[in-house]
């Protein structure tokens, strides 16, 4: 007979599947690793089979792991709605939400507004995570994740934010990057700073060929963040958003006729869209871009 075998299980179960490691989804998870390996032995044993294989690489589902993986997402899904239908019942809005997004939008934007979030919902965990990488809302890397292209698959609602521009900006002081600076072309000549071609996370950052065809840079980072401190410092031409950096005096925009128009995307996975932290989440940051429609396409301001 199957011995009976809580929900802390299958929770643990899921960490582990997503994971691929033991000690990552234990930190997930807030629990020590040895406590979580002791759980994963209590399931295999009630259900009388083994539901990983340990490598040296991490844990790798079973053929009897997949087939629980499907049940117990199903179960997930089930209790998450239970979870969104006690919550309507409460006018209290609380719990962890984790906001995965690009490190522009998660550091200049996200992170100087979401105070007004935390003052008005007190019973908010907050958690910004402003990484230059794509989130799995699947594997529950984050609640709610910013992303500049809409999903083509997956069980995943996708909101329109709103559409950014970016634009070829130098320092001001450095009037010898700027002199004789006439077309697009011209950038080719001048020092220019990027991201490390293998390391650009999503297609719609690649974007210097659509500028010019022979700009090759000679500072790479995959950090937006870096790259605007280098440009601030005078290292060279570079594409930033628009809204990263208005209202610094010490970038200048040269060749304003060159513009790209690039789209901010929020996603929530099905199964979380109707828990209230996520939706009055989501829903603020929605709000925030709206109200800060000219920070993000200025000539629409």
């Amino acid at each position: 007979m199957v011995q009976p075998f809580n929900w802390d299980l299958l929770q643990s179960f899921l960490a582990v599947a997503r994971a691929g490691r033991l000690t990552l989804a234990a930190r997930r998870l807030g629990i020590d690793h040895s406590t979580l390996s002791r759980r994963l032995v209590t399931l295999e044993t009630a259900l009388g089979a083994a539901l990983f294989e340990r490598t040296m690489t991490g844990y790798k589902l079973t053929t009897h792991g997949e087939n629980l993986l499907r049940h117990a997402e199903n179960i997930e899904s089930s209790v998450l709605a239970l979870q969104s239908d006690m919550a309507d019942s409460s006018s209290t809005v609380s719990g962890a939400v984790r906001i995965g997004a690009p490190d522009g939008f998660g550091a200049a934007f996200l992170a100087p507004v979401i105070g007004k979030l935390a003052a008005a919902h007190p019973g908010l965990d907050i958690q910004i995570v402003a990484t230059p990488r794509n989130f799995s809302l699947s594997q529950r890397e984050a609640d709610i994740a910013i992303t500049l292209s809409r999903p083509s698959h997956g069980r995943l609602h996708a909101r329109l934010l709103t559409d950014y521009e970016l634009g070829v900006f130098a320092a001001r002081d450095r009037e010898d990057l700027r002199h004789g600076l006439v077309s697009a072309e011209d950038c080719a000549s001048r020092p220019f700073i990027s991201y490390i071609d293998d390391m650009i996370f999503t297609p719609e950052l690649d974007y210097l060929s659509s500028i010019a065809r022979d700009i090759t840079p000679r500072i790479k980072s995959s950090n937006l963040i870096a790259q605007y401190q280098a440009t601030v410092a005078g290292a060279g031409l570079c594409v930033l958003p628009c809204f990263l950096v208005a209202g610094d005096t010490r970038l200048v925009r040269v060749l304003p006729e060159v513009g790209i128009t690039r789209t901010f995307w929020l996603l929530v996975h099905s199964d979380m869209r109707d828990l209230a932290r996520i939706r009055v989440t989501a829903d603020f940051i929605a709000d925030e871009v709206r109200k800060a429609r000219g920070l993000f396409l200025p000539a629409s301001g």
